[in-house]
């Protein structure tokens, strides 16, 4: 399972507002190679489902990953953080063994 705390939800739901982005879009996340970690997020809207995409809802959201990053991303929460310190969208990754300093990348 993937899951969208509150204030990820709130934000999702006012950049599609703002940017006039459809119901039909949901949230796209995947894990690619990179980053300083070794291994880096990825987040996107989205409407078209893939052969073996792994589709989840929480809080409202529906959230779509292929397999491969699911197996990385099991059990993460999607969240939020603005304000002055805010780091933006981050994923709270209970799998991930060590991060790098800026939060964009993981190890596992």
């Amino acid at each position: 399972m993937l899951f969208v705390a509150e204030s990820a939800k709130s934000k999702i739901q006012e950049i599609k507002q703002s940017e006039k982005i459809g119901a039909d879009f949901f949230v796209r996340v995947s894990v690619t190679s990179g980053g300083c970690s070794g291994l880096s997020y990825q987040m996107d809207f989205d409407n078209e489902s893939k052969p073996n995409d792994q589709i989840f809802e929480d809080n409202g959201v529906k959230v779509v990953t292929d397999l491969k990053s699911f197996l990385y991303l099991c059990n993460t929460t999607l969240e939020f953080s603005g304000g002055l310190n805010g780091k933006g969208f981050y994923f709270n990754n209970p799998n991930a063994a060590r991060t790098c300093g800026c939060g964009e990348s993981f190890a596992v």
